[in-house]
């Protein structure tokens, strides 16, 4: 049952309607979100909808092993952070399930990657092991086969030649970067950037003053000579990602959904158009746990894109998040 979930996930016309079948899998096979499931007093026969669904707080990546049935993982994702907090930790059976997923996800958006450069700047992701957003941007930079795709790290002046020589070829380029690397080069190199997607995928963690998103998005398109900035939506929980092309909005994949919970009952969820606590239904985490409440404020939009708003005060500073107002 479990396999023929996980090949439908990516095939179904309507991925969500896999939702009531996956909530069942977990909850037989996850013991601590059963648990959870448990406590709130959920009858599990009785959810059939996305709305129904009880939602695992994040936080309990911190403190549990969160998986669904019994593996020794392929690999083990860790979140950012300092000596000072507890790291999330994501045990992931499949792989393919998560490469899966961020492909068909690029592709839907963007084409294939492999038209692409593809060019990191993810210093502190490169620095510190079992980053899920270094593995997505190495696989990537893999698969484009271009000479010049790579991780760029601290080498500023080589990124600024490569990107001009891409430019006067037009070349299709996706320039990925985390936030405080993106502001630190384009202080120092103006571009015009014109065939090159400048992707930032939040993350300042204490670097420099936090800049509202409409701030620093402003300043990069000046800087970079680009006409928007695209910002990837993903967290160490997860094994999807949204995707915005500017100001802020993204959409997801169909086999990944975002609603938002009223801030002071996590069990009410929020009308459209007004913001609530983001709670994320990831299907590709079929093996872990497929409904997330995170702690990031957000608002939907009436054709199911959302913004991301801010983080709840009481929440731990997380590196993939992005301060805006």
């Amino acid at each position: 049952m479990k396999d023929e979930l996980a090949a439908r996930i990516f095939t179904e016309k309507d991925p969500m309607a896999l939702v009531p079948a996956i909530f069942r899998h977990q909850y037989a096979g996850n013991a601590l979100y059963r648990a959870y499931v448990d406590i709130l007093k959920v009858d599990p026969s009785t959810v059939c909808t996305p709305e129904q669904v009880p939602y695992l707080p994040i936080s309990f990546f911190k403190t549990h092993r969160i998986v669904t049935g019994e593996f020794q993982p392929a690999v083990t994702f860790e979140s950012s952070g300092t000596t000072q907090t507890v790291n999330s930790r994501h045990e992931v059976k499949d792989t393919e399930l998560y490469t899966r997923s961020f492909l068909d996800a690029f592709r839907r958006f963007y084409g294939p990657v492999e038209d692409f450069v593809v060019l990191g700047l993810l210093p502190s992701y490169l620095e510190r092991k079992n980053s899920s957003l270094v593995y997505m941007v190495e696989d990537m930079i893999r698969r484009s086969r271009r000479p010049e795709s790579g991780f760029y790290l601290y080498e500023h002046e080589k990124l600024a030649d490569t990107l001009l020589a891409l430019e006067a070829r037009r070349q299709p380029t996706l320039l990925i970067g985390v936030t405080f690397g993106l502001l630190d080069f384009a202080e120092n190199h103006r571009m015009d950037l014109r065939h090159t997607i400048v992707m930032e995928t939040g993350g300042m963690k204490g670097r420099r003053e936090e800049w509202t998103r409409q701030e620093l998005h402003a300043f990069l398109q000046e800087r970079l000579g680009t006409p928007a900035i695209h910002a990837e939506y993903g967290m160490t929980e997860l094994l999807s990602q949204a995707y915005s092309k500017g100001n802020g909005v993204f959409n997801c994949p169909p086999w990944m959904k975002v609603l938002v919970r009223d801030e002071n009952d996590p069990f009410q969820l929020s009308s459209a158009s007004a913001a609530g606590v983001i709670n994320v239904i990831d299907l590709a985490n079929i093996h872990s746990c497929s409904f997330i409440a995170t702690d990031d404020i957000g608002k939907i939009h009436s054709d199911g894109s959302f913004e991301v708003l801010g983080r709840l005060d009481r929440s731990a500073l997380r590196g993939c998040s992005l301060m805006v107002s």
